[in-house]
């Protein structure tokens, strides 16, 4: 009794933690270890059992699959790309140069295209840019592309809608971590004689690589896996991991060609999580290394006896 009262006073929160752990393990991790297994087992009728083999690995990694998975990637970095350079401005300026009285309206704003369906948002562009839409017409009307061209069905299209939706994943990490900045930092800069560029370069930006980073995730994982903006507004033209995956498990209904795409594709941006954060972890070291090098006290001693 004593152990059951101690977990429900100082081990509470691991208490209300476990539902979410559950839920993660049943609905996350067993259908990966599920998809893990079907790509490496097949049935062999000789045999009359099931045999492990790496044969379907072996069709992912031919030339077809391999440049999709490529072109995925290349197309997820820069969506992520793309939207940081247009999520920072936005998020600093928000975050510190909007009134209080009128952030939480234009927070609204933002927020508001995210409240609906993705499918939605897609078909608002596919009726905007096809070819009789209001910017078609309009672009055409003032000459700047002929009648017979079209907005949709190119590579331009579907980076435009992947950043029209992912843009508020961006935007809220960086203001989030830029509005809880302090902003006695600016006093301090200025006083030290720093202009604003220096500032945000030495101070603001640092300081918020920690949104930059989350907004990064949030944005570049479901961009490398989209299948509903490439196939609507890019049509059978480009194809792309998601795409792929559709055709394995509901068209060909080949589970186990498809597990393995599935389970290659998760570790690509795995992998690259693992190296940034590596890279980020070997930069700090190093960095620390060299401030320990430079303020080391027998470094002192040294500058001043010669």
């Amino acid at each position: 009794m004593k152990r059951i009262a101690r977990t429900f006073t100082q081990d509470i929160d691991f208490v209300f933690v476990c539902p979410a752990l559950l839920w993660q393990f049943i609905f996350l991790y067993m259908p990966f270890a599920l998809l893990a297994v079907h790509s490496i087992i097949d049935y062999a009728p000789t045999l009359k059992t099931y045999v492990i083999t790496f044969s379907h690995y072996a069709q992912v990694f031919n030339s077809l699959y391999f440049r999709i998975i490529v072109q995925s990637f290349l197309l997820a970095t820069l969506t992520a790309f793309l939207c940081f350079l247009i999520a920072y401005p936005v998020a600093y300026f928000l975050a510190l140069k909007v009134p209080k009285r009128y952030k939480t309206y234009l927070l609204f704003l933002l927020i508001l295209p995210s409240w609906t369906s993705l499918v939605v948002q897609v078909y608002a562009w596919f009726f905007l840019l096809e070819k009789n839409g209001f910017i078609s017409r309009t672009l055409q009307s003032l000459g700047i592309i002929s009648p017979s061209y079209h907005l949709l069905n190119n590579y331009f299209t579907i980076v435009l809608v992947m950043i029209s939706c992912y843009l508020p994943f961006m935007i809220l990490p960086i203001y989030a971590v830029l509005e809880k900045m302090n902003k006695n930092y600016f006093e301090a800069s200025a006083d030290l004689g720093a202009n604003r560029f220096e500032t945000f370069k030495r101070i603001v930006f640092p300081l918020s690589m920690s949104g930059v980073y989350s907004g990064i995730l949030l944005v570049f994982i479901p961009s490398f896996g989209e299948y509903a903006i490439p196939s609507l507004v890019g049509g059978s033209k480009y194809v792309f991991w998601g795409s792929v995956i559709v055709e394995k498990f509901l068209r060909s209904r080949d589970w186990q060609v498809g597990s393995a795409l599935v389970i290659v594709g998760i570790m690509v941006p795995v992998l690259v999580i693992l190296g940034g954060y590596t890279f980020s972890v070997l930069r700090q070291k190093r960095k620390e290394a060299y401030n320990h090098a430079i303020f080391h006290p027998n470094n002192e001693l040294r500058e001043f006896w010669s």
